[in-house]
């Protein structure tokens, strides 16, 4: 289990590995972001982006799945968020990459309403097979603190 207490100020963890699939991008575009450079090559081709790229709500679920994912096998009881700040469509994501995530933890205190409660802001980084940044955010969080 990961409490409040195991957090590590300024400790810089890499997580996750998610695949990005063509069928992946075009159906959450198809039901989230139907722009035409998300859902067609010839569209695509017209942009900067080149070729169909994934929506960056997209990706910002894709760190999200990688996130729950690595908290379930730490033990971590995430108890939800206030908010995200500075939000950051850093790279365009493509089918056939392949992305991982990193968090540093920024800063951390005990809840002054629910003691049993901690909240930390921890920066997140999605980052390709490349080892670029395509998403970069601040997050605010929950975190149960240890008992007794």
């Amino acid at each position: 289990m990961e409490w409040f207490e195991d957090l590590v100020l300024d400790k810089v963890e890499r997580f996750g590995s998610y695949a990005v699939t063509r069928e992946e991008v075009l159906d959450f575009a198809r039901k989230y972001d139907p722009q035409p450079f998300h859902l067609d090559d010839a569209a695509a081709a017209q942009t900067h982006f080149g070729r169909v790229a994934a929506s960056g709500w997209h990706t910002c679920g894709m760190t999200m799945a990688m996130i729950v994912k690595y908290q379930d096998e730490r033990g971590h009881q995430g108890l939800g968020s206030p908010g995200i700040d500075e939000l950051r469509f850093l790279k365009p994501v493509y089918p056939g990459d392949t992305l991982t995530c990193e968090r540093e933890v920024l800063e951390k205190r005990v809840s002054a309403s629910k003691p049993d409660m901690g909240i930390f802001r921890t920066r997140v980084r999605t980052l390709n097979q490349h080892g670029e940044a395509v998403l970069s955010y601040v997050a605010n969080a929950f975190v149960q603190v240890r008992p007794g």
